[in-house]
């Protein structure tokens, strides 16, 4: 068994098609099917359904898949420390983050972490805390910056709290509470509200919150950035739950600090303890927390 075997096989599996498996690895496609072949050969089984010119793995190939996964994230692991001999002031850095954080935390903490260490690079990603944590989960990064919700089912998970914000209840210019600078959350109980899709850390927690206050909130639109819905609330189209922006707003929206119930989340930082963390990744690590100083759980 051949590691580039192994390499075949999961490019097929993910693309379930042998013809645009070959294009990406830039093989021909006689010779993608039999390497694969001879890997059903030696396993003595077969991985795949054939569906005409598609394929899907059977149940054999989804538990060899799984086998697969862990081999060549070994491999890769493996690169990575030898290089890291050579010197832990090159490398990159995987690092995935909350869209809300892209604005100005993550670009000042590379801009300082980057002054001692020009020679560092990063690959960046921004999507939700379910989206980063399974990416974390998957090998796929090497640290993210996220809130704590969805953490709790991800085993060997390493998790620092970096610090606290508070959210703030936004509401139209015109809107009844405007200009009281505070309020209770459940004055706005009727209200339409506007939030981040379901799959958000975000979105579960102003749920929750509006819970604690007594109601369950009637969400009219659901969005992917925090821009968009400070820009519905602004057009007078509902109320929403989210943190302070990174820059002052001009004008729009009225933000009011919420009474009750306490309106806060935490960031934090995370990686998967045990697998291996590249030296430029750990100084990373280090570097952000000592910034927060804070203990690693």
């Amino acid at each position: 068994m051949e590691l580039q075997q192994l390499l075949y096989f999961r490019k097929v599996a993910e693309l379930q098609h042998f013809t645009r498996a070959a294009e990406e690895l830039s093989v021909s496609q006689p010779a993608l099917s039999r390497a694969v072949a001879r890997l059903e050969e030696e396993l003595g089984l077969q991985l795949f359904e054939r569906e005409g010119r598609s394929v899907r793995l059977n149940r054999y190939g989804q538990v060899f898949l799984g086998r697969v996964e862990r081999i060549l994230q070994e491999v890769e692991a493996s690169r990575h420390e030898m290089a890291d001999l050579a010197g832990t002031e090159h490398g990159t850095v995987a690092l995935a983050f909350l869209h809300t954080l892209g604005v100005r935390l993550v670009p000042d903490l590379l801009r300082h972490f980057r002054q001692d260490h020009p020679q560092i690079g990063f690959q960046l990603w921004q999507n939700a805390s379910e989206v980063i944590l399974g990416q974390l989960e998957a090998g796929e990064i090497d640290l993210c910056l996220s809130s704590p919700f969805f953490r709790s089912g991800i085993p060997n998970l390493g998790w620092a709290d970096l610090f606290t914000e508070e959210l703030y209840l936004i509401v139209p210019p015109d809107h009844a509470l405007a200009g009281k600078g505070s309020a209770e959350l459940r004055e706005v109980a009727d209200s339409d509200f506007i939030s981040l899709k379901p799959s958000t850390g975000l979105r579960q927690l102003s749920d929750d919150l509006c819970l604690q206050a007594g109601f369950t909130p009637r969400i009219l639109f659901e969005g992917e950035e925090v821009a968009t819905i400070r820009g519905l609330v602004n057009a007078g189209l509902g109320v929403a739950l989210i943190p302070a922006p990174a820059e002052p707003e001009q004008l729009g929206a009225e933000w009011l600090h919420v009474s009750s119930p306490v309106c806060r989340r935490t960031i934090g930082l995370a990686w998967m303890k045990g697998r291996y963390l590249s030296g430029a990744a750990q100084l990373f690590r280090d570097f952000v927390l000592s910034r927060f100083l804070l203990a690693v759980e």
